[in-house]
């Protein structure tokens, strides 16, 4: 028999209080061995045994993900005095948790649950990330409110997004039945690039690496490596016309 909205959200917030504890043994209160009994135990109550094994073989991978996104906090924000604090304190560890292990369900071909689990966080943190968006190591957001990801965008390593900032679709694809395509419709963000404040990336454009984005741009369009986009200019930017902006 289906579980009840009530009992699914119940077993999501055991599973994801035990992700954190494997995933920051440091500052658990619970042996390593234990958070992954329960992780495995709540992910058979929504799932199937099957998946639940499947996720616990990629759990290692997530956890090696997540330290790198606290590390590029870190390197980031002079405001941090420890790592402690990061994962304490910071919206940002809370969204990529969530999002990072609904990542690996969406890619397990689970169905809602993924869904569940980031929009949870969206309601927490204000960071809206859907579980299919691909997201590289050492991922930094700064503050993060307000910052939208869509499903098919793609986001390379080392890579910094400030509050406010959206990847998401310009335009849609129709089927003959009148119903959108689920084609790839979000930016692709090549490793090193920084997207400061309320900018919009919309659209399947690349943004090339080490590319910085300031803040308040609207951009449409793709641009090269090492492009500085600035509100109304570019700088450093190969083209004369202005393209991109």
């Amino acid at each position: 028999m289906a579980l009840s909205l009530n009992q699914t959200v119940k077993h999501l917030k055991a599973l994801m209080a035990s992700v954190k504890d494997a995933v920051f043994p440091e500052y658990s209160d619970v042996s390593p061995d234990y958070a992954l009994r329960w992780i495995r135990r709540e992910l058979k109550a929504v799932t199937d045994a099957e998946t639940a094994d499947a996720f616990m073989e990629r759990l290692p991978s997530v956890r090696d993900l997540l330290t790198t996104d606290v590390e590029a906090i870190a390197h980031n924000d002079p405001a941090v005095k420890s790592l402690q604090e990061i994962v304490f304190c910071y919206p940002a560890v809370t969204a990529m948790v969530y999002y990072r292990t609904a990542h690996e369900l969406y890619r397990l071909g689970v169905p809602v649950l993924p869904r569940m689990l980031t929009e949870y966080a969206h309601s927490c943190t204000g960071i809206d990330i859907h579980p299919g968006a691909e997201i590289g190591d050492h991922f930094a957001i700064d503050h993060g409110t307000g910052i939208v990801i869509g499903e098919t965008a793609i986001i390379g390593s080392h890579v910094t997004l400030y509050q406010g900032v959206t990847l998401g679709a310009r335009n849609f694809t129709y089927g003959e039945d009148g119903k959108p395509l689920n084609l790839p419709r979000h930016p692709i963000l090549e490793d090193g690039v920084t997207v400061f404040s309320n900018a919009s990336i919309l659209g399947r454009v690349t943004i090339g690496h080490d590319s910085v984005i300031g803040g308040n741009v609207w951009l449409t369009r793709s641009v090269p490596p090492q492009s500085r986009i600035l509100q109304g200019k570019t700088q450093d930017f190969p083209f004369t016309d202005g393209a991109g902006i």
